[in-house]
């Protein structure tokens, strides 16, 4: 595994990070025993950062995972949250170290910037995130987001340490521009000296069928220092870090993983309440006959939907 430091923060992280969203109950809903130990085997193979946040759900796995292998060592941790108020991030923040049982983590991140009017609404609890980064509790502060025009406003933003932008071969998922203008964006932060971890380089898994070359694509951009990659299993964390290497897959293990198809559904009791047809960004969702209907042409598996149903009808397996 390589490493390198992100950006100005002088936090040591490899190439790959672990994505926790898929593991936890949004998505495959492992058992906390099963996915410590997909978090366990990252690891072991040398991944040293952990990307998680308030609404995956996905604390406790981190936890036992941490304890499991004996403390945090040099592991690097980032988690986010979508609140714009000032108490709400102070709950969310202490919540997370809390639960991880951590005096400080590594990076917060204001979760899915869209534009300068979500920024400026989330301006308090940025404004407490910087207070928390000063007071010992956070290292790096920064956001998470799906679109060119917040990743090139928060390059300009001397606040700001770390973005983790959606950016995949192909630009699916990109909410607001093209592949190319969202690289213009990253590369503009990169030179700024922020951290740059992107997200989503699978595309939701519409990129897996070229999956070698969508990871290398993305690790080959030099204004990215490391990627999130959700992984569910043991054999999906082997594959991700040996192709990160450069290197070739054993055949058996490619075999296994072509048999799983991530897929998402919607359950019978569906209410068409509609408003997974609101918080979905990439128009994805509709209402027909009384029930969310999901584009797989358009859907890239970022659970949001799924976050937002009060049914709890659409699942990500």
């Amino acid at each position: 595994m390589h490493y390198i430091i992100l950006g100005n923060t002088g936090l040591k992280v490899s190439r790959i990070c672990f994505g926790a969203l898929t593991i936890g109950p949004n998505q495959r809903n492992l058992s906390l025993e099963e996915g410590s130990k997909v978090i366990i085997k990252a690891l072991e193979m040398g991944i040293n950062f952990i990307d998680t946040a308030k609404t995956y759900g996905t604390y406790p796995y981190i936890a036992r995972a941490l304890a499991a292998v004996g403390g945090r060592g040099n592991i690097v941790l980032a988690s986010k949250s979508h609140a714009y108020t000032e108490a709400q991030m102070k709950k969310d923040l202490f919540e997370c170290l809390k639960s991880l049982k951590i005096s400080e983590i590594d990076i917060f991140l204001l979760h899915e910037q869209q534009n300068r009017y979500t920024l400026k609404g989330h301006r308090p609890a940025l404004e407490f995130l910087l207070k928390a980064k000063e007071k010992g509790y956070v290292r790096a502060v920064g956001i998470s987001s799906h679109t060119v025009e917040a990743v090139s406003i928060a390059a300009e933003m001397p606040e700001i340490d770390v973005i983790h932008p959606l950016i995949n071969i192909k630009g699916i998922g990109i909410c607001d521009g093209t592949r190319d203008e969202m690289l213009l964006a990253i590369k503009k932060a990169y030179d700024n000296g922020k951290g740059i971890y992107a997200m989503k380089p699978f595309g939701g898994g519409h990129l897996i069928p070229n999956a070698r070359e969508a990871l290398q694509w993305v690790l080959g951009q030099s204004c990215i220092h490391s990627v999130a990659v959700g992984m569910q299993s043991e054999d999906e964390v082997k594959v991700n870090v040996i192709w990160a290497s450069g290197e070739d897959v054993d055949e058996d293990v490619l075999a296994r993983l072509k048999t799983k198809k991530r897929r998402i559904t919607v359950a019978d009791w569906c209410l068409g309440c509609g408003r997974c047809v609101e918080r979905c960004t990439s128009g994805a969702v509709e209402i027909i006959n009384q029930k969310a209907c999901i584009s797989e042409v358009k859907c890239i598996l970022c659970s949001y939907c799924a976050m937002v149903c009060p049914e709890f009808c659409i699942k990500i397996f």
